[in-house]
């Protein structure tokens, strides 16, 4: 990991949220800003806050959104033969113009690996996980004989929920054939995100896809296969270190979770969030731009962050007369 020392510029490039005279967000999520334009259209500014267990934390990860929307918008296009997508046009490194869908009421998690929260279910006996079976006899970040579905709510405030596919049909949230496309579609997605990964020398553990209904069609939204949307182990020496029960190294936000966990941070969250040291901070730019790089082949080339919400005004501006 390089120092602070080494990289004092950092921490100067951070986007913790727009701001512009006149023209407030139509949506503040975790990470991303939300601007309605006309004809069924938005803008989607990433900015560089960070997200652990459903809380946004005070300090942000320099580059993170750059890094982040332009990742997203790899995994897109390479899923594009798979499944429609929102996005439109990347204007600016920031900033994704994208179709305006109605977002559906689900976040579909695909786990392929015993890790992360199933992981904490196993280890206290759980052997089922929002319905889907988990075999007896499984170690830490073994592989699942198939892939597992584990669908959550998508909550608008507070902690996303479990639930099972059979309670997402009771309570009527999608149809049944709606929830059949979007099934098959999730782990079509997942093992093409596998199969772009192991070309990489990554293993895509988990992720997370958001679906919504654009003119009654389903479309992929929100991003894919993401160091915010899912976890990725180094496939070099992953056998050794399942054989030797050692932790796997990884491309992911865990390196957050785990840092509040091992600093006795987590339990305290709903109370009072901790300051993230800049050198954690540094830590978590470092991986997001090793992933980043890993996956596409490409240097990282920072665009500077002074000046970005007159960059954002102009933009708007112009897009409102196109």
């Amino acid at each position: 990991m390089k120092s602070h020392a080494d990289r004092p510029h950092l921490l100067d490039h951070c986007i913790k949220e727009t701001s512009m005279p006149g023209r407030p967000a139509d949506y503040r999520g975790k990470v991303r800003d939300i601007y309605y334009l006309e004809e069924d259209r938005m803008a989607i500014v990433a900015t560089d806050r960070i997200s652990a267990f459903d809380h946004v934390f005070n300090e942000p990860i320099p580059f993170k959104g750059q890094l982040l929307n332009q990742l997203a918008w790899y995994g897109f296009r390479n899923v594009a033969d798979l499944c429609t997508h929102h996005v439109i046009d990347i204007p600016h490194p920031n900033v994704t113009i994208a179709r305006k869908c109605q977002p559906l009421p689900v976040e579909v998690v695909v786990r392929g690996y015993l890790t992360g929260h199933a992981w904490r279910v196993y280890k206290g006996g759980g052997r089922r996980l929002c319905g889907a079976a988990m075999p007896d006899g499984l170690r830490q970040n073994e592989a699942f004989p198939e892939p597992l579905l584990t669908p959550t709510t998508k909550a608008k405030e507070g902690h996303d929920e479990d639930i099972s596919e059979e309670a997402i049909l009771s309570q009527s949230l999608v149809s049944e054939p709606l929830w059949d496309q979007i099934r098959q579609t999730a782990m079509n997605l997942f093992r093409r995100g596998q199969d772009v990964a192991r070309k990489k020398g990554l293993i895509l553990v988990d992720t997370k896809y958001e679906f919504g209904l654009f003119r009654g069609n389903l479309v992929l939204i929100d991003e894919v296969h993401t160091a915010d949307s899912s976890r990725y182990f180094y496939a070099d020496g992953y056998e050794e270190r399942l054989a030797r029960d050692e932790t796997q190294k990884q491309l992911s936000k865990e390196f957050l979770r785990e840092w509040l966990i091992d600093s006795g941070h987590h339990a305290t969250l709903d109370q009072k969030l901790p300051v993230l040291p800049d050198d954690v901070r540094i830590s978590i730019y470092e991986r997001y731009r090793e992933l980043y790089e890993k996956l596409t082949g490409e240097t990282f080339r920072p665009v500077p962050t002074a000046g970005f919400n007159r960059e954002l005004e102009v933009l708007l501006e112009k897009l409102a007369k196109t």
